[in-house]
């Protein structure tokens, strides 16, 4: 792939060095809270939406835990919605939308571009005290209060409830900020850092998904931003925007919401996309089928997702024209999405594969985002829909799609590329238990909900008619399974930070500029400027004379 760096060998490569890198050179917490280098900043995002994803599964498990009985077992009816509105609130704005753009974003995008660092630094880093200055807000308002309206805060109970919905509101609008700003210096990046002769088919496809999303950061987030600005101004000044009594429409508010939070779907998983596509490459010793359809697929899929909202609103009186265009796009989208599932497995087809933890996580997403495609077929009819809207099946379509593959797809990441972050491996036979219980638990949580939501249980309620009651034992047991998987992986992650054995300077054999570099690599990522010479994925650059057979 470049010129500079000697080709080594494929699965496990050469020690890494001894070299000062960005975790040594000056590691003082002033050193770290001031950094520039894109590296630190992924670590501290990393370590940030971790903190957030272990809030909003403790919440998670709370609310199974009060469903275990059909009368309930821990909170009132008020207490139970600020806790399912936690759960919501965390996980989809401190956690989904931030974590890969964030943390392994920022560590290997310069890196796959040959670029010392991202073209914007301090913006980098200011990005991300943003970050840190909304979760700060959206905890003060449970301090505050809380909040209960849902993590959609649907107009117009949020402009009637007591709760701290301007609070939280402000730290939605800070955090969309944290997030066009990184789209932004993404966007900058990818134009002007890239190495001599990485044109634009020669980019990873994890920058391509990168590219993509951050187009729809920036496009389509100020809307957002407006919409929870629009809430405060109608509770402290009463205005009229969406309050019925004043004159106002709450379904505009709808329309706001969710012109903003389907690309908003898209900013979560086309990050997850790119992850899949670079381990199925690596880790099946093959070049991706269909590149050029896949990095088209990325863009395709951020325009259309600007014209599918209103399938969140087929029961809100819509006009059936309206319903019938949405319902077209619906499916109209699900075609370059599919592209990507059938690139994925026909590059897995009769390749090298080696089942370490990255591939079997990234297994675990193809079966599952398999499932909440095909779901979301199902949802997008209209007829179905009807029935199925504000169920259980939106909620287990919903984790399939944002939860389970997007987690998934960022566990992958974060296992792929850790050892080139951190110099260190981790225990791969616990990396693969983890992975296991992880995806029997996350599978034994939601497949119940399917089945509860198609027999009419609502979603959101505190209590049931006994009936429901196994299939809600059933995936609280998935939630207690699921959450001991992830407890596993944050402890063997962390002991290897510890007493971790060295990695190798290309632990997975990858031929993209990242694994070119020094590890963990030094300040500035390269120890001389890289060039490109040959084309992406193309496996013929490793030197077969120290390849070795992968073991499975």
């Amino acid at each position: 792939m470049t010129t500079n760096v000697p080709v080594i060998d494929s699965h496990h490569g050469t020690p890494a060095t001894g070299k000062p890198n960005f975790l040594n050179c000056s590691s003082g917490l002033m050193s770290w809270a001031g950094t520039l280098d894109h590296k630190r900043i992924g670590v501290m995002y990393l370590v940030g939406t971790m903190i957030a994803f272990l809030c909003g599964g403790l919440f998670a498990l709370l609310v199974r835990l009060h469903l275990w009985e059909p009368h309930g077992m821990l909170f009132s009816n008020a207490d139970y919605n600020q806790i399912f509105t936690l759960h919501g609130a965390f996980m989809v704005f401190l956690f989904v939308i931030p974590a890969i753009p964030g943390s392994l974003g920022n560590m290997v995008l310069p890196l796959m571009l040959g670029a010392k660092d991202v073209a914007l630094p301090r913006l980098n880093l200011l990005s991300f005290y943003l970050w840190l200055t909304g979760a700060i807000l959206a905890t003060l308002a449970i301090v505050l209060g809380g909040f209960d309206t849902g993590w959609t805060f649907y107009a117009p109970y949020s402009l009637y409830t007591n709760k701290a919905v301007v609070t939280i509101g402000l730290a939605i609008f800070v955090l969309g900020f944290s997030s066009i700003f990184t789209g932004l210096n993404f966007i900058v990046t990818v134009h002007k850092l890239r190495a001599p002769g990485l044109t634009w088919f020669r980019m990873p496809l994890f920058v391509w998904a990168l590219y993509a999303t951050s187009l729809l950061q920036v496009l389509a987030t100020p809307v957002l931003g407006i919409t929870v600005l629009l809430v405060a101004f109608e509770r402290l000044y009463h205005i009229g925007i969406f309050d019925p009594r004043l004159g106002g429409d709450p379904v505009l508010f709808e329309h706001f919401f969710w012109f903003y939070s389907h690309p908003a779907v898209y900013i979560m998983v086309l990050p997850a996309f790119g992850i899949i596509s670079e381990l199925v490459s690596v880790h099946s010793r093959k070049p991706l089928f269909g590149y050029k359809l896949i990095a088209f697929s990325s863009i395709a899929i951020a325009i259309i997702s600007f014209l599918v909202w209103g399938h969140h609103m087929f029961t809100s009186g819509q006009s059936t024209y309206a319903m019938f265009a949405f319902s077209f796009l619906t499916f109209f989208v699900a075609i370059p999405t599919a592209i990507k599932e059938f690139s994925w497995v026909a590059t897995v087809w009769k390749g090298s594969i080696a089942l370490n933890s990255p591939m079997l996580y990234t297994i675990a997403f193809l079966i599952i985002f398999a499932i909440g495609g095909l779901t979301g077929v199902i949802l997008g009819a209209l007829n179905v829909d009807i029935h199925l809207h504000d169920t259980y099946f939106v909620v287990a379509h919903f984790h399939y799609v944002m939860m389970g593959s997007i987690a998934l797809a960022f566990f992958a990441g974060l296992h792929h590329w850790w050892p080139k972050m951190f110099g260190v491996m981790y225990d791969e036979t616990l990396a693969k238990i983890a992975c296991g219980i992880i995806f029997v638990g996350f599978n034994l949580t939601f497949l119940p909900q399917f089945i509860m939501g198609s027999r009419g249980m609502p979603r959101r309620y505190a209590t049931y008619v006994p009936d429901f009651e196994a299939y809600h034992r059933a995936s609280t047991i998935g939630a207690m399974v699921l959450g001991s998987g992830v407890a596993l992986m944050v402890f063997y992650l962390v002991a290897s930070l510890l007493s971790g054995k060295k990695a190798m300077q290309n632990q997975w054999g990858g031929v993209t500029l990242d694994w070119h570099t020094p590890t963990p690599p030094p300040l500035e990522n390269f120890d001389h400027p890289p060039s490109v010479t040959t084309e992406v994925y193309d496996y013929s650059t490793l030197d077969l004379r120290t390849t070795q057979t992968p073991v499975s």
